[in-house]
């Protein structure tokens, strides 16, 4: 079986299970918002089995994001789908109305800060790996800094912050 013809099995396999998904009602378009609100509104795609995934939507929500979460299969395949590199992958992704791409564990702030001022030709942000102290990886004190980083359009990436501390990291 040739490459083209397997990728192109993956690729109809992912746009058949998101085909599925919008009708059963599970998913959202990239674009829709919920009526009457002005919270940020976020489509989540997770492992059912994922606890970490969990606490980081907590940790959004309780900062004013509006979150709808869907558990799928082929997370990986969908993530390939949104353009997000393997190694800048991480164990959820969330989608924003406006189309934009968040991709693990990062902080609220620095995604609302992007919301306010898209940088151009970008898809979004990432937090690669699950750094312990990142929201949704706390552990008693531990800490291990990371960085955001910034998706662009080309398939490239470079830091958007850097998070030195677990009181930068849950602020």
């Amino acid at each position: 079986m040739s490459a083209l013809y397997r990728n192109s099995i993956r690729f109809f396999r992912v746009i058949g299970t998101i085909f599925i998904l919008q009708i059963m009602g599970g998913m959202l378009p990239a674009h829709a918002a919920e009526p009457g609100t002005t919270a940020p509104l976020f489509t989540v795609y997770k492992d059912a089995n994922c606890g970490c995934c969990e606490k980081w939507l907590t940790h959004i929500r309780e900062r004013g994001f509006s979150v709808n979460a869907h558990n799928i299969n082929n997370l990986y395949e969908f993530k390939q789908s949104k353009g997000i590199p393997a190694s800048m992958q991480s164990c959820h992704t969330a989608v924003s109305s406006q189309g934009y791409v968040f991709e693990g564990h990062i902080p609220a702030k620095f995604i609302s800060r992007f919301l306010a001022t898209p940088p151009k030709d970008a898809i979004g942000l990432t937090v690669p790996a699950m750094p312990v102290g990142s929201p949704g990886m706390e552990y008693q004190d531990k800490f291990m800094p990371y960085q955001v980083l910034l998706l662009k359009n080309d398939g490239s990436s470079q830091v958007y912050a850097q998070v030195n501390s677990l009181e930068e990291s849950v602020q």
